[in-house]
């Protein structure tokens, strides 16, 4: 069975960090395209950053500057650092990936982490 695992969530103060992973793991033959999104309470699920098989890495306008996506192809795990956090961004963090098993190519997603930003 495949699936997307992501850790790493909680509840940190505005202006603090916190580091999300997200491990991909079972039959897996290829892992291509990494990335995460978010969704926030009452809001739809929206993009925050994407990293090729290459690591060419793609960032949501919001996070640039703050949020680094980053990849080891060696572990299947992608990571998210987040500094300066704001408020804003407490929501559900959610990895995806497009993965190649002996059945197809499909992306796949992960149950979603929570991140709180609040004093």
């Amino acid at each position: 069975q495949v699936q997307l695992v992501e850790s790493g969530g909680g509840l940190v103060q505005p202006g603090g960090s916190l580091r999300l992973s997200c491990a991909a793991s079972g039959s897996i033959f290829s892992i291509y395209g990494m990335g995460w999104y978010r969704q926030a309470p009452r809001k739809e699920r929206e993009f925050v950053a994407r990293i090729t098989r290459d690591t060419t890495t793609t960032y949501a306008d919001f996070v640039k500057g703050r949020f680094t996506i980053s990849r080891d192809n060696t572990k299947n795990t992608v990571y998210l650092q987040m500094n300066n956090l704001k408020p804003e961004d407490t929501a559900v963090y959610y990895c995806n990936s497009a993965m190649a098993t002996s059945i197809n190519l499909r992306d796949y997603w992960g149950q979603g982490t929570q991140v709180t930003v609040s004093s």
